[in-house]
This record gives C-alpha cells, structure tokens and sequence, in this order.
C-alpha cells in the first residue's frame, strides 16, 4: 500500500519480534496501515522483543511526552564469558571459570535481590548513544575505542525467576528499571562482581512505564486486522500521558481545535505550568497547560486522538 494518510491517530502497543529493529517494526506498521505517521518511543535492541509503544498519526506527536521512564524486562545471564557487545550477538571477548555456588538457587536469589538499589553503570559500547553526533556502536563497529561517561540509575526490584544448569549457567530474572538503565550492563558487572564473566543471552521488555504485556498486538494481528478492529486496540492516550482529563463542552471544542485559550473552568488545583488532556467524545484534542486562569496549547490535535476510555 502506498504511504500517505489513513486517518488513522492512535496510540499502539506493538509486541516487538526478535530480530526486527525498532525501526523495522515502525517500518512494517506504516506499510500495514498505510500511513506515513507512525514512530515509537523506548527503542528495543533486534536481539530483545517485547513491548514498543508506536505512534499513528497525530499521535507521533505525543510519543516525546509520554513518561516511560521505568521498564520491566525478563532477562537471561548466561555465565562464563564476557562479548564485545555485552549480549549473545557479539564476539566474546573473555572467559572465565564459574563459581560452583552460583548454581545454588538461593545463592542465585540472595544476589540478583542485592542488585536493588542505586548504582552508577557504564553503559555498552555497542549502544545508541551519540559521541560528538556519531553513534557508539558506529565507532565501536569502525575499531574505535568507545569509552561512556557512567550514567546513576536505579534498580528497583530484581527477582530471581530460574537457575538452569543444562548447558553451562543462565539465570532467568525479573528486572524493573530506571530511565537509561542498560540490561546488558547489568549482566556484565553481575558477572564480574562474582569473580567470573557474563553476558545477556536473552531479554524481554514486559512493560515500558504503564503500558504491559497485555494490551499488546503482534505485527501479525495487525496485518489482518481492519481499521475498526486497530482503533479497538488503541491505548488510551490519556493513561499513557498520566496528566489529568479535562472535558471539553461542544464550544470549548472548537476553541481547542483553533487552538484558542479556554478557561481553566473545571481543572481543579492546578499549578502554573501543570498540564491537562482536553478529551471530547473519547478522542484526546490537545495536551495544554495552565498560564494564569486559563489553558494554553501546548499540543493540538484537531481531529482527536482515538481511545480515550474515562
């Protein structure tokens, strides 16, 4: 189908494959839905599926403030060497003998449990963020010698979920992470911490901030699926944003459209600054924000933002 406009402005949770980029996958739903629009917010590695909340429409327009800042993953370690990239698709890099008692399930449990807390990591080299307008991985992939400023993050549960011992070591755990938390860094300074060497051999996100497993659709539900029945799986945009709803009368509504100032009216206790959906009829037109007694526009949406269930 050719590119162009559908019509079409939603909110999607896509279950990522193994194998497809995120950019694969934006890729794939244009093509599917016939639209141009369409980008995604929490970007997932090809080797690690899951969820990948994608935009529609008018919608792209919402994924930069959308607050996904904590993701739970299902993570497996695998024990014994260390690769370049720091997951199961690099070259590896160094090996080392694995402590007998990390395959003691409640040795196992009691140190993924100490993982909890604040901690600073290095993240990859094989990673996406930009050194003076070039990727890390660009320059690790040309020979350079990448070295990544340490980034605080926070580990906020960590659950040991399976220990199996069949071919060489692997932990199977339950992660929920802060903003910028890298899982394959996890997995290396767990393996050092222990006197050996580890990496990540398989990951799966199963929630970016509120969004999980739940609501999501394969690219192969979303193939066969009509207009209608892809509006029925649209999240709603307002729970994904996390600000309050404020209604909209028919008047207020063109107002909105024309981005024209309303009144505060109905808001509540709002601070200066704070920021609102304006909904009508279960579309989301704009995302404002409150300058003395009134809203502004800070996002318009004229012909709405589909799913809206409150």
């Amino acid at each position: 189908m050719r590119r162009g406009t559908s019509g079409i402005s939603c909110l999607l949770a896509i279950d990522k494959p193994l194998g497809l980029s995120s950019h694969d996958v934006v890729n794939r739903v244009r093509r599917i839905l016939g639209e141009r629009r369409v980008g995604h917010a929490g970007t997932l590695d090809p080797a690690a599926s899951g969820v990948l909340v994608v935009g529609v429409g008018q919608s792209t327009r919402l994924l930069g403030m959308l607050t996904l800042d904590d993701k739970r993953y299902e993570a497996r370690i695998r024990f014994g060497a260390e690769t370049s990239t720091d997951d199961a698709e690099g070259e590896v890099t160094r090996t080392a003998e694995v402590p007998s008692r990390l395959g003691e399930p409640a040795v196992a449990a009691a140190v993924v449990a100490s993982l909890v807390g604040p901690c600073d990591q290095v993240p990859p080299a094989y990673s996406a963020i930009s050194i003076d307008g070039k990727r890390a991985y660009d320059r690790a992939r040309s020979g350079e010698q990448v070295e990544l400023p340490v980034r605080h993050v926070t580990i906020h549960e960590a659950v040991l979920e399976d220990v199996d011992t069949t071919d060489g070591l692997v932990w199977t755990c339950s992660l929920h992470v802060s903003k910028g938390t890298y899982v394959r860094s996890i997995a290396r300074d767990l393996g050092r911490s222990m006197g050996t060497a580890a990496h990540l051999c398989g990951l799966r996100r199963t929630s970016s901030g509120p969004i999980g497993q739940a609501g999501c659709l394969t690219l192969e539900e979303l193939e066969r699926m009509s207009t209608t029945e892809v509006l029925a799986h649209a999240l709603d945009p307002v729970e994904a944003l996390g600000l309050p709803l404020r209604s909209l009368s028919e008047s207020e509504l063109e107002d909105v459209r024309c981005g024209r100032s309303v009144p505060a009216g109905q808001s509540g206790n709002l601070e200066q600054g704070a920021r609102v959906c304006m909904v009508r009829d279960g579309r989301l037109h704009g995302v404002w924000e409150l300058r003395g007694r009134r809203l502004a526009s800070v996002a318009t949406f004229p012909d709405g933002i589909v799913g809206v269930r409150r």
